[in-house]
């Protein structure tokens, strides 16, 4: 059997619906994680909101989050259908559902939170019983429900069940040139992203892709890659040949 594997799909990924096939086909275990913000954008502009970003994350007053939970709920929906009708049974879920998510705020940013527990035993039973879970990162704490970066939220779940992270995104992965795919860094380590944010080669919109990555390895993951979503990518991913591999020891990678 394929390696187990948590996968983000990130929310920037436009018509994510296009990696269905990929991920459908895959044969090992997967719990999926989605995000949604083109969509949660695009509703709150409908309700006369605007979006601030305060370091990559969602500026979430309490008054949005309603609207911020209906764009994940049908983002997720979405998604377990297309998945279900290709033949990988999926369920769209959020940290709401059994307390899968339990999280803790960042005031400073209104309702957005970090992941401190993950309910493993529900994503375990339901994958024993053929089905893959889909999350939306919605964790809860005393208060309800909070936004949770869904890199942040991939890496949390990741790390509770001791599995591998791979973040899709619109990136071939960690580059030397940001415009050449052929400078691709196919293996870091920790001390050798520091290493390139000192650099300046990882800046930008690549280091809270990073950070997630590295955030996954510290709860636990035992690997985690950044990759661009498309056709064959997780096959690739595992033999090395497409992403950006992040372990806490390794030779380090060179771009080509």
């Amino acid at each position: 059997m394929s390696e187990a594997l948590v996968v983000k799909v990130g929310g920037s990924l436009r018509g994510a619906e296009a990696l269905l096939d990929e991920l459908s086909g895959y044969p090992g275990p997967l719990v999926l994680v989605h995000g949604g913000g083109p969509e949660i954008g695009a509703l709150l502009e409908r309700l006369g909101f605007q979006s601030r970003f305060v370091g990559g994350l969602r500026v979430t007053p309490p008054e949005q989050m309603e609207a911020v939970e209906m764009s994940l709920y049908f983002t997720g929906k979405r998604l377990a259908e297309g998945l279900s009708r290709r033949g990988r049974r999926a369920l769209a879920l959020s940290g709401r559902d059994a307390l899968l998510l339990r999280g803790r705020a960042l005031p400073e940013l209104g309702r957005v939170g970090e992941v401190v527990g993950v309910g493993v035993d529900l994503l375990l039973d339901l994958l024993e019983k053929g089905y893959t879970p889909l999350l939306a990162p919605i964790a809860l704490d005393e208060e309800g429900p909070l936004n949770v970066n869904a890199d942040t939220a991939a890496g949390a779940v990741a790390g509770a069940l001791g599995w591998p992270a791979v973040f899709l995104t619109d990136v071939e992965g960690v580059l030397k040139d940001p415009k050449d795919p052929q400078t691709r860094f196919p293996r870091l380590t920790p001390q050798e992203v520091e290493a390139l944010k000192a650099q300046g080669v990882v800046q930008g919109g690549m280091i809270p892709k990073v950070e997630a990555a590295l955030r996954a390895l510290e709860a636990g993951a035992p690997w985690a890659a950044i990759a661009k979503g498309e056709r064959g990518v997780l096959a690739r991913v595992l033999s090395g040949e497409a992403g950006t591999r992040f372990s806490l020891q390794g030779g380090p990678g060179r771009p080509a």
